[in-house]
Formats: structure tokens, C-alpha cells, sequence
């Protein structure tokens, strides 16, 4: 037999092998196709996992950003602290000043009072003298905001004054109400700085 008979010979039986076994050849297409479809999923998986390390921070840095945001934060509020500390310290030093300059011209008053009293033998000037000198000190303390209660003849308030005593009066509209005032309360500002000490009737 010739060469070339053998080679298509060869040829036919393939071709009919082929025809003969359809099956498998779809069977080897399938494997063809699944090798070629895991080998991209794997391709698609390893760029996943180079894009979520690539993603992934560095904690290392974000750390050290953070802690350094912190201690600066820190670093500001402390010194905040200690200022206002010192300003408020500061103002407590110094908040009487005011006040203690405005009252100053009374005390002279009061000193040269005293000295004019070793010569005056007239009451009425006495009484004139400590009269002015109460007016002037009582101007200045409203002016800084000091305001006196005057409760006398108002119905007792347990609220802003105390009930040091009660005393019994014939007159019905009189009771409850405070006969007497033994030391005065003050409001600053509107604040209620001291309370009033009343005799009130029962």
C-alpha cells in the first residue's frame, strides 16, 4: 500500500471515530471550556486580592495620625484650662476693686467726721454729718446694683426673709405681716445676696 492511501486512511478512521463518538467529543469541549473558565475566575480572584491589599490602610500611619490629632488636642485643652484657672483666679483677686475705689471717699468721710467731732458739741450736726455720709455710701451701692428689700408692713415672705420673732397684735390686719425689721435684706443685680431678719406679728 502506497503512503499516501495509509495517511487518508488514517484520516477516515479519525473522521469516523469522530462521527462515531459525539458524546465525547462535547465532553472535551465542556472540559476545554471549564479549564478556561477557571483559569479566569482564578485571574479574577488574585486581582480581587491584590485590589483589597492594595485598599487596605495602613493602620500603622492612621495611628500615629490619630494619637498625634490627640495629644495635640490635649495639649490645647490643658492649656486652656490652666489659663482660664489663672484668669478666674485672677478675677476673684481683683473683683472687689471696683467697689472698695467707689467706697474709699465714705471712709474719708467717716475720718474727717471723727476728727470734727472732737469739737462739736451740737447733736443735730452729729446726726446731720452721719446722715450725709449714710446717703453718699447708700448712692454708691445702688449704682453698683445694690438694692434694699424695705419689707416693713408687707405680708412676710419665708422665701427672702427669716422670722427672728413674733410678736402678738391686737390689730388683725397686722398679723402676718412684719412689724420690724432688724437687719435689712439686699438684692444685687436682682440676686438675692442676704436674707432679711423680720419681726413678724402673730
Amino acid at each position: 500500500m502506497k503512503k499516501e492511501d495509509t495517511i487518508n486512511e488514517e484520516q477516515k478512521n479519525t473522521v469516523n471515530n469522530e462521527s462515531e463518538n459525539p458524546d465525547e467529543v462535547t465532553q472535551n469541549e465542556q472540559a476545554d471550556n471549564e479549564k478556561q473558565n477557571n483559569h479566569q475566575e482564578n485571574n479574577h480572584q488574585e486581582n480581587d486580592t491584590t485590589e483589597t491589599i492594595e485598599k487596605t490602610p495602613d493602620y500603622k500611619t492612621l495611628y500615629e495620625t490619630l494619637n498625634d490629632k490627640y495629644l495635640r488636642l490635649y495639649s490645647e485643652y490643658d492649656n486652656y484650662r490652666k489659663r482660664t484657672a489663672r484668669e478666674k483666679s485672677e478675677l476673684i483677686k481683683t473683683a472687689g476693686v471696683d467697689v472698695i475705689k467707689s467706697i474709699l471717699p465714705v471712709l474719708d468721710d467717716f475720718e474727717r467726721a471723727i476728727k470734727a467731732n472732737e469739737n462739736i458739741n451740737d447733736p443735730q450736726t452729729l446726726k446731720e454729718g452721719f446722715t450725709l455720709i449714710h446717703s453718699k455710701l447708700n448712692n454708691i451701692m445702688q449704682a453698683k446694683g445694690l438694692k434694699a428689700m424695705n419689707l416693713l408692713d408687707t405680708e412676710f415672705n419665708a422665701d427672702i426673709s427669716e422670722a427672728i420673732a413674733n410678736l402678738p397684735s391686737e390689730d388683725e390686719t397686722k398679723k402676718g405681716k412684719v412689724l420690724d425689721v432688724v437687719e435689712n435684706g439686699y438684692y444685687l443685680n436682682d440676686v438675692l445676696i442676704r436674707y432679711a431678719k423680720v419681726v413678724v406679728g402673730a
